[in-house]
């Protein structure tokens, strides 16, 4: 069992811009802070920790993304672009334009969808399961030393945590009164 290492009651950053704040503009309930400031700190650390990871496999951050989204759908590791579109939240232009690099690269093909005759279908090459393999691997390991000072059942209570704010935020996404 990993050891937690002693750091509850630390300050942060973030607790300071929150003190400052809460003595300039103390008829302002500014507790959101405390959160969304954090999120925004761990997800800068955290873009620079999964680009060096992939780096080290010649991906990008996008090109993970489509390789990833190929590689869960399982074999065959096949998706339409649409359902690609769905997933990695791009236009169809960015679409197209990485599906045409990827294919370059060799990563994957662009097969004709058996199913409709206009269709097209996008399968992940050998050559990009194993990329998306190695790169996925790095992760996780870069991920969890990230994590290394949390003990499991903190790291599942802050994932619960995380998991009920982006349910509630998606659903706030529909509902327009939300939206300032």
């Amino acid at each position: 069992m990993q050891q937690h290492s002693g750091h509850e009651g630390a300050v942060d950053a973030v607790d300071a811009i929150v003190r400052d704040w809460e003595r300039e503009r103390p008829d302002l309930d500014v507790d959101p802070l405390r959160i969304f400031s954090r999120v925004k700190r761990i997800a800068k650390q955290l873009d620079t920790v999964r680009k060096s990871a992939f780096a080290a496999t010649g991906l990008e951050l996008w090109e993970f993304d489509v390789l990833a989204a190929l590689r869960r759908a399982g074999a065959p590791h096949r998706l339409s672009p649409k359902q690609l579109l769905a997933i990695t939240l791009v236009s169809s232009g960015t679409m197209t334009n990485r599906l045409d690099r990827l294919a370059a690269r060799g990563l994957v093909r662009r097969e004709a969808d058996p199913h409709d005759g206009r269709g097209v279908l996008v399968t992940m090459t050998d050559a990009g399961r194993v990329r998306v393999d190695e790169a996925l691997t790095r992760l996780v390991a870069a991920e969890r030393q990230l994590l290394e000072d949390l003990d499991p059942e903190s790291r599942d209570g802050l994932a619960d945590s995380l998991r009920r704010l982006t349910v509630a935020m998606e659903i706030d996404e529909h509902d327009e009164r939300v939206r300032p």
